[in-house]
């Protein structure tokens, strides 16, 4: 087996994936492959992959484009939906450029109105999620998982069939499993690597098209860190801290790095880049392939899903199982579903679990960054 790199340079190699795939989206569309973009973990991966497109999540982490997106979106709207309209609407997203379709999802009321004003210029295809995990809203999401199949069918001129979907399955829980047992390395105590490293990774596996390869890069990562805890290479004690809330990635990863420069260290996230886009597998036995795809994303944990006991599972066993000492929720502004929901996450982690919560209210820019520093330095210190 080939032998891995050192640590740090493979954790880069991550973190440089996104701007790399600029290129390699481009060398696609040249050979002709369909690109798929999409913005949610509710996206069903499996049915673009089965027909041989490349699937790609598209931009949406930056302050860049916000005031181009403001001249025609409120000023006081989520940052996600702004910065993924505004490199929309400018061109500066590649992803976006070379993808043939953009499938939205019906997950919040900003979002779906920005899907109607980037239908004007992108052929988009929505979804209809239903807003709760109830037998009829899976009746639903199962029946617009195969309007998705039979919309790809009849706009690329292909077939999709069950077995090529079976088969795209089995490639994404491959993924699915590496990735999660990358994460599972935290919980050693004292940590082996540092939250941002594991971020890194977490993140940058998401823009690597070739879903095949995750699992052997993942694993020889893995098995290096393990190799080298073994040996007495690890972290310094910390206290322990789990993330949660809003997507964190690019610009809210300002966050991770006051806990990290604070005293903290993050050993696990229950967001969308962390485990709750990873943590349940399609079931591969279901003899309904599409009733597999609906059963396992209909299950994610968003505060979109009223009510959501999933998130409270999963964020509880995270916290046993990663020995968590606090929680930091990230909220972004505007963002109307995890504001009222983070309540309900306070109340969780305070009394169901016994231990202490902070939230972050934060948008793209880096102007708060010294009041981050200062509020989780404190939480920090607390513990």
């Amino acid at each position: 087996m080939e032998v891995i790199k050192d640590l740090p340079e493979v954790f880069e190699e991550f973190a440089e994936q996104r701007k790399n795939s600029f290129l390699t989206v481009k060398e696609l569309k040249d050979k002709g492959i369909p690109i798929v973009g999409a913005y949610c973990t509710y996206f069903p991966q499996e049915i673009a992959m089965a027909m041989g497109a490349a699937t790609v999540g598209l931009c949406s982490t930056s302050d860049e484009t916000i005031p181009v997106a403001e001249r025609d979106l409120p000023k006081n709207l989520c940052p996600l939906i702004k910065s993924s309209y505004g490199f929309a609407i400018t061109d500066k997203c590649p992803f976006f450029y070379f993808s043939d379709v953009v499938v939205g999802e019906t997950t919040c009321d900003g979002k779906k109105k920005m899907y109607e004003y980037m239908a004007e210029f992108k052929d988009v295809f929505l979804m209809e999620l239903p807003n709760s995990q109830r037998e009829e809203g899976l009746k639903l999401w199962k029946s617009e998982i195969i309007r998705f199949k039979e919309y790809l069918e009849k706009k690329f001129d292909v077939e999709i069939t069950e077995d090529q979907i079976r088969d795209a399955i089995k490639v994404n829980n491959a993924g699915r499993r590496s990735l999660k047992r990358l994460y599972e390395v935290m919980k050693h105590d004292p940590a082996p690597i540092k939250g941002q490293d594991l971020f890194k990774v977490l993140y940058g596996s998401t823009f690597k098209f070739d879903r095949k390869a995750i699992p052997a890069e993942v694993d020889a990562l893995v098995d290096k860190i393990e190799k080298e805890y073994a040996e007495g290479i690890m972290q310094e004690e910390k206290p322990r801290i789990l993330v949660t809330g809003c997507p964190v990635g690019g610009a809210t990863e300002k966050v991770i790095k006051a806990i990290e420069d604070n005293g903290g260290i993050v050993v696990t996230y229950e967001n969308c880049t962390g485990a709750k886009s990873i943590d349940k597998l399609v079931d591969e036995d279901n003899p309904d392939v599409y009733d597999a795809l609906a059963r396992r994303y209909l299950n994610i944990g968003c505060s979109v899903m009223t009510p959501n006991p999933n998130r409270l599972e999963l964020m509880g066993r995270l916290i046993d199982e990663y020995q968590v000492d606090g929680v930091v929720e990230v909220l972004l502004q505007a963002c109307h579903t995890y504001s009222v929901e983070s309540k309900g996450i306070h109340d969780f982690v305070n009394e169901k679990k016994g231990i202490p919560y902070i939230s972050v209210e934060t948008d793209y820019s880096q102007a708060d960054i010294g009041q981050l520093n200062t509020r989780i330095a404190a939480f920090i210190e607390m513990l």
